[in-house]
């Protein structure tokens, strides 16, 4: 073992961290990395596959168990909303588990459930069953937004932490992306009547073959180190850590993590210590604030908003196309920017401009629903969304957290998306109903204002810091 009080030995080690650890330079590999981060991103790519694959079924199941729009709306209604009923539940029992057991057998167990639930939902004989099926699908959904990202987070090295955090808001925006021309690609491949009795099928089933891929590819990456760390499997932690960033990055972390672990209690209550309360609250801000600022509305109502607006089925169905697409291209830009320029200010600058063209879109739907201008900036606030919103959430949950509660602590974050998500997608028909889609989109506009203040003046900036200096920063406050 390398002796930490070498000043040679502890200046290679500051040394190496402050590089980021790239590769030869510090002894590390981050091409190891980068590949455990990005088969961890593709439990994203099954959440946002298993979000959006309703959409394109939904139609031909409801013929295929005679459920009618009028008579079982309620039905109707269940079957594209099960899966987010699972979503709490998953997120709910994840962290428990994985502080119990370890990060990496909760994701195989989440690998597996997304496979079972993809040929489950495929091969229903009654209603029922399909309703079972999709909340077996929601409860591998809200797993993976619990330990994907905690995974990442424990594994990457500080710099690299927030691009390699940002792949898991990749990988839900591609299967969202992709899974809308999967779905229309399955349902030209026959009639009507093919496509109510097998098409719909084939669309869910279709999850069956990335969850599998997901699941072979798990073998070869390692446990989380600090969750090793944390359960007395030092060496194992220090073999990974040696290839993550060199011998010397591997002493500086083992200690720094057994520093904050011997400060650390690991009960419940401790989250909700004075200490941790402000992390607490930068979770649920940010989770339910990215929520409220209404881009659920937006991805699940797109096409509906835009047929409204324009009259014309397959100009929104186009307009739903490029908001898919933009949603997409712009989450490269967190994933470029959010270790260069911050947390912080990506936060300021995604809720900002989410501000403005929430409130644009308001005063178009308030004076001429049906300008051109409409798409314009819904665009804008999709840009602004996938640069601050989307990832940023998931990122910062994952790294404020103390190393002994944090898949619970996860857990509670993970939770509060889904619920402020069923929250929003019960209510946005309700507001439209009530008080019109201009007032709905301000309101979401004030909620994104409130946010960018709570940011402003309490939110600190996490950028290049290790999971155990955030943590011991909560105690000096």
């Amino acid at each position: 073992m390398t002796n930490q009080s070498d000043p040679k030995q502890t200046s290679s080690s500051a040394a190496a961290t402050e590089s980021g650890l790239s590769g030869s330079q510090a002894g590390g590999s981050i091409p190891f990395v980068l590949f455990a981060s990005a088969v961890t991103a593709i439990g994203g790519f099954l959440f946002g596959y298993d979000t959006a694959v309703i959409n394109g079924a939904n139609t031909y199941l409801q013929s295929h168990f005679a459920l009618d729009p009028e008579r079982d709306s309620m039905w109707i209604g269940l079957a594209t909303a099960s899966a987010i009923y699972g979503c709490v539940p998953g997120a709910m029992f994840a962290g428990f588990f994985s502080d119990k057991f370890g990060r990496r057998r909760v994701l195989f167990f989440c690998a597996i459930l997304f496979a079972l639930s993809a040929i489950l939902s495929a091969i229903p004989q009654t209603f029922s069953q399909f309703i079972a099926a999709r909340v077996l699908s929601g409860i591998a959904i809200g797993i993976s937004s619990m330990i994907c990202p905690v995974y990442i987070a424990e594994i990457a090295p500080a710099k690299w932490r927030g691009r390699l955090g940002a792949l898991f808001q990749l990988g839900i925006v591609t299967g969202i992306f992709l899974t809308l021309f999967i779905n229309q690609w399955i349902q030209k491949s026959g009639d009507t009547n093919w496509n109510t009795d097998y098409g719909w099928r084939w669309m869910l089933a279709g999850e069956a073959v990335p969850a599998f891929v997901f699941l072979f590819l798990l073998f070869p990456i390692p446990e989380s180190p600090r969750w090793l760390i944390q359960v007395g499997r030092e060496e194992k932690a220090r073999h990974i850590l040696n290839r993550v960033g060199g011998e010397a990055h591997a002493e500086l972390e083992i200690a720094a993590v057994k520093q904050v672990l011997a400060q650390e209690e690991g009960t419940i209550g401790e989250l909700f210590s004075e200490h941790y309360r402000l992390p607490l609250l930068i979770a649920l801000v940010l989770t339910i604030g990215a929520q409220f600022s209404g881009i659920n509305s937006i991805m699940y109502y797109s096409t509906e908003i835009f047929k409204n607006a324009t009259g014309n089925a397959n100009a929104a169905f186009t307009a739903s196309v490029w908001i898919g697409l933009i949603n997409f291209l712009a989450t490269f830009g967190a994933i470029l920017f959010v270790d260069k320029a911050g947390r912080k200010p990506l936060l300021l600058l995604g809720n900002a401009f989410q501000v403005c063209a929430l409130l644009i879109v308001g005063v178009i739907f308030a004076n001429n629903p049906h300008a051109p201008a409409l798409l314009w900036f819904v665009l804008l606030y999709i840009v602004a969304f996938a640069l601050a919103m989307g990832p940023l959430p998931w990122i910062i949950c994952s790294e404020i957290f103390p190393a002994k509660l944090r898949g619970r602590a996860m857990s509670i974050s993970a939770c509060s998306v889904w619920v402020a998500c069923l929250i929003v997608a019960q209510t946005f028909p309700v507001l439209l109903k009530l008080i019109g889609p201009a007032k709905t989109f301000w309101i979401y506009a004030a909620c994104s204002g409130l946010a960018f203040l709570f940011i402003l003046f309490r939110f600190p900036e996490t950028k290049g810091r290790t999971l155990e200096e955030i943590e011991l920063s909560w105690k000096k406050k």
